[in-house]
């Protein structure tokens, strides 16, 4: 439930990637309904990794199924290995709309006043694609750009 809420106001009033705002949103929300701290940690670092590619896989059970329930939603991630007919099912009860698009324009609005924020993540491709003038920056650019003398 709280995996992109980051890219809404009013949970992205801070300076940081979207995935750390939900994150910390999602465990204040338990810690304040009496979960223990330790099942709060595991939703905290679910959300805040759901975009990181190739970790969540090999973290505990929860971390995965966050980032793979994600990735199915957004990409279509195995989803020939769906039952058909309760993928049918699921989208007649909760239908997509027009997800692409939609989902697309709430992160170039939930990203595109905190650019910087997007920087090693899957997050700039979509900066990249739809904001104007948008340029990444690279790790050489960050390496060669640092202030160490050579």
């Amino acid at each position: 439930m709280f995996h992109d809420v980051g890219l809404l106001t009013p949970f992205s009033a801070t300076e940081q990637r979207f995935e750390l705002d939900g994150a910390d949103h999602a465990r204040a929300f338990l810690l304040e309904r009496g979960f223990p701290a330790a099942a709060a940690d595991v939703v905290w670092t679910a959300i805040a990794v759901h975009t990181t590619p190739g970790l969540p896989g090999r973290m505990g059970p929860e971390i995965a199924a966050t980032t793979f329930g994600v990735l199915t939603d957004a990409i279509g991630w195995s989803l020939d290995r769906l039952d058909g007919g309760q993928v049918e099912e699921i989208v007649a009860a909760h239908p997509r709309g027009e997800f692409k698009k939609d989902f697309l324009q709430v992160f170039v609005e939930g990203l595109k006043d905190r650019p910087d924020t997007t920087y090693g993540t899957v997050n700039a491709d979509v900066l990249e694609h739809f904001v104007p003038g948008f340029r990444r920056t690279s790790m050489v650019e960050r390496v060669t750009g640092a202030p160490w003398p050579s």
